[in-house]
């Protein structure tokens, strides 16, 4: 299977690549062409900040999976210059997407308002514009089109270390400083998985959206068992409020259900 992989060099795009060609499919990189990684795979150089796609203006793929996607510019250049020549349109959007949620809250949850008249991105302003990255490729690919929203994602080569710094400090053992509300609900996937669920949902050919999301849990549970699995005992205490990695008051969106992406083969 002949995968286009816009992106695929840092964080989320590398374990999908890494589990393409673990799973045998035949990947091809589009980027800006900054990085070594993956020699072996074909490159296409340009750069979606410029609108350069010039590099993609032949070829044609069984899917094209969309991991640097932020704006509605990104996507629509994109899909513009591959120019029907691709099969499935496989969009890697957020879980912030969503207008509102409670415990269980699935695909069908209503989304937040679109926003096309800004390249800003902020807390505000990032799930918005994935909104209307995913109604543009929904137009355009119908039922070719397959939507993934990940939780908070961690793994290997996170670049924002949020889950690596409650390891750390759990790993040591003793007093674990919590600057907000212990019992806030967290969300995580790991990368790896995420990269499955992207290679399973290509490989079925599946269409929809799909919640990519590891289990329920809270940050103090999931502080406790980092520190069973590295064997050591924590005393968690809550602390005044302060910037820290995964405290987030309005975190209500960490409660989503996994169900469709777990039939489709989501670990």
């Amino acid at each position: 299977m002949r995968v286009l992989v816009l992106g695929g060099t840092a964080f989320v795009g590398r374990a999908i690549v890494d589990a393409m060609l673990t799973s045998g499919l035949s990947p091809t990189l589009f980027n800006r062409g900054t990085s070594a990684l993956f020699p072996e795979v074909p490159r296409l150089v340009g750069d979606r900040s410029t609108g350069d796609y010039s590099a993609l203006s032949s070829g044609s793929w069984d899917a094209v999976v969309d991991v640097s996607g932020y704006v509605p510019r990104h996507v629509g250049q994109a899909m513009a210059a591959l120019d029907g020549r691709v099969g499935r349109y496989l969009f890697i959007s957020s879980h912030v997407v969503y207008a509102s949620c409670g415990p269980g809250a699935d695909e069908d949850t209503p989304r937040r308002e679109p926003v096309r008249d800004t390249e800003v991105l902020t807390n505000e302003t990032y799930g918005p514009c994935k909104v209307a990255c995913e109604d543009d490729v929904l137009a355009r690919f119908g039922d070719r089109a397959t939507i993934v929203r990940p939780s908070k994602v961690a793994g290997p080569f996170d670049p924002q270390e949020g889950f690596t710094h409650w390891l750390r400090l759990a790993a040591a053992g003793g007093r674990v400083e919590v600057p907000g509300d212990p019992a806030q609900p967290v969300q995580l996937i790991d990368s790896r998985d995420l990269a499955q669920l992207v290679v399973r949902l290509l490989v079925d050919d599946r269409p929809g959206a799909y919640n990519a999301v590891g289990p329920i849990t809270t940050l103090a549970d999931l502080i406790r068992t980092c520190a069973s699995v590295a064997g050591t005992s924590v005393e968690i205490a809550r602390v005044p409020p302060a910037p820290a990695p995964l405290i987030r008051a309005d975190w209500a969106t960490q409660q989503r259900s996994s169900a469709r992406a777990r039939a489709a083969g989501c670990r």
